[in-house]
């Protein structure tokens, strides 16, 4: 596993760093964007440790513009404490965010759990199993016959599991998979359909925002 650490304390990175190998994980260290961009552009990386702020730029806006599209998973770790920070971070779609001080010890146990979530390639939730590799979902070992956009919608929701995927976030990737203008009405109709599919209340309605999958 690699992990890629965009910090410009070197006194942090270095600790972190040493800290993270011990451990067995390959390191690779940035000190700004610039240099994020063209490591992420050369290397496979499996997480990035992401500052917010940095000196040619914005964490927030490097995860936006660059890391999001290559699908990498992202721990924000900065020294800005605001909910308001926070929240966006984690709104984003980042795994987590950690704020200075830090204990290494908890950091450590938290990209254990972020890089371990990636190797499940079957997620089960109640009598539902998808497989993550086969693009295949399950109910009671049987597969379940679901179109195209269907899979693809839970195929998001399981890929945030434990996290709500907004309404919006759907509309927006139906248009990116489709080229379609899809509404509201469009994504109640769909969802109604997988639930009918799968015959299990796996699905949560968070009204007015979108939906949500609890993992056990």
């Amino acid at each position: 596993m690699q992990i890629l650490l965009v910090e410009d304390n070197l006194s942090i990175a270095k600790g972190l760093m040493y800290s993270l190998e011990q451990k067995e994980y390959k390191v690779l260290h940035a000190e700004n964007v610039k240099c994020t961009i063209e490591i992420m552009d050369k290397e496979k990386i499996d997480l990035v440790i992401l500052d917010v702020s940095l000196p040619d730029g914005n964490g927030f806006d490097l995860y936006k513009s660059d890391i999001i599209k290559k699908k990498i998973p992202t721990i924000f770790l900065t020294a800005r404490d605001d909910e308001n920070d926070i929240v966006k971070g984690l709104e984003l779609g980042a795994e987590d965010y950690i704020t200075k001080p830090f204990s290494t010890k908890e950091l450590i146990a938290r990209i254990n759990k972020v890089l371990s979530r990636g190797k499940n390639q079957i997620i089960h939730v109640k009598d539902i199993e998808f497989d993550m590799d086969k693009m295949q979902v399950y109910k009671a070992k049987k597969a379940v016959e679901l179109s195209n956009i269907e899979l693809k919608i839970l195929h998001l929701l399981f890929l945030n599991l434990n996290k709500v995927v907004t309404r919006d976030e759907i509309i927006e990737k139906i248009w990116d998979w489709t080229g379609n203008d899809v509404n509201n009405n469009t994504v109640t109709v769909y969802m109604k359909r997988i639930r009918e599919k799968l015959e299990e209340d796996i699905i949560v309605t968070i009204k007015g925002i979108g939906y949500r999958i609890d993992g056990e």
